[in-house]
Order: structure tokens, then C-alpha cells, then sequence
């Protein structure tokens, strides 16, 4: 059980602490919960079926910390996702020139100023499939959901980000018609 808790470990802790960060906006929390997960981890791992990848188990316990956690907190709902900085996410970018990193920085953070338009389970579906790149039917598991709830959440929460991008580049008097949010 040790080397399979420290492969699990190895293979998915920034993954895992990644989401959670993204989620409470806190390294010293997210590193917190991060150990409730592993600890939650070890404790089930051997009722784990593997009906699912065990990456998509992980998300799917670190989302049940997250959602614990909000409990706890007053008025969680409204703050699960005020302090999401899209502005740590990494450019993917092999080799892009600076002026692309520079719009990509700017693009990152007006994404996620428009994420605060949607709801707690749009950002969810989002921060799953766009950040941690997880597929249609891996997000479905880790949140419990058919796909086809997710593809609808990731349509509506796509369709609210581009609304709000609009009038963000409206509002910044840039052209509008460059703003394309798509999978």
C-alpha cells in the first residue's frame, strides 16, 4: 500500500493541490486540504473499484474537501471563487514570443474577472476541463455528474465568459470580434 500511496502521491499532488488552490485561493489552505485528500486517500484506497482513472478518483475526493471546506467557511458559496487568480496559471506555449505572453497574461486575467459571472459549478467544469485537462467523461466522474450535465455546464459557463469578455472589450474599447472562447 506505500509505494502505491506514494506513486498516487508523485504522480498527482500538484495536480491535486493545483485544483485546490484554484478552488480556495490560499497556498497554506490549499496545502492543507491537499493532506486531507492524501489522508481520505489512504484511508478508502483499498475501496477504490478503479471504475474510474485514479486521477479522476483524486479530483473527485479533492472536490468533496473543497465543498467541506466552503461548509465550514460563512458564506461559502459566495467566496469559493473571489480569489481564483488565473493570473499563476503557466503559459503552455513552447516558445512564445513576449508580446504573446504579455496578451496571454492580460487574457488570463480578464477570464478570470468574467469568472466571477458564473456559477459555482461552471467555474468547477472550467477549472477542470480548461486548466487541470480533464476530458468530457473524466470530469463527469470527478464531479459526480453525467457528461451530458457537464457538456451543458460548459456550454452555459463558455456562453457567460464570452458574454462577459464582450463587454469587457467593449468597456476597454478593443475590437470585440476577437473574443473566441471554445474548447
Amino acid at each position: 500500500m506505500d509505494s502505491v500511496f506514494d506513486e498516487l502521491y508523485q504522480k498527482y499532488h500538484h495536480d491535486v493541490f493545483q485544483f485546490l488552490f484554484y478552488m480556495v485561493r490560499n497556498k497554506e489552505h490549499a496545502e492543507d486540504l491537499v493532506q486531507e485528500v492524501y489522508i481520505r486517500v489512504f484511508k478508502s484506497y483499498d475501496r477504490f473499484e478503479g471504475k474510474s482513472s485514479e486521477k479522476t478518483w483524486l479530483f473527485s475526493i479533492a472536490k468533496n474537501v473543497a465543498i467541506d471546506y466552503f461548509r465550514k467557511q460563512k458564506g461559502w458559496k459566495e467566496r469559493l471563487f473571489e480569489k481564483f487568480d488565473w493570473s499563476v496559471n503557466q503559459v503552455r506555449d513552447e516558445f512564445p514570443i513576449p508580446e504573446e505572453i504579455t496578451v496571454q497574461k492580460e487574457e488570463i486575467k480578464w477570464v478570470y474577472n468574467c469568472l466571477e459571472f458564473c456559477t459555482m459549478d461552471q467555474r468547477a467544469v472550467v477549472i477542470l476541463r480548461f486548466i487541470q485537462d480533464l476530458s468530457i467523461a473524466e470530469t463527469s466522474q470527478a464531479l459526480g455528474w453525467t457528461e451530458s450535465k457537464v457538456k451543458t455546464t460548459q456550454h452555459r459557463s463558455l456562453k457567460v465568459l464570452k458574454k462577459q469578455m464582450e463587454m469587457l472589450y467593449e468597456k476597454e474599447g478593443l475590437d470585440s470580434e476577437k473574443v473566441r472562447v471554445e474548447r
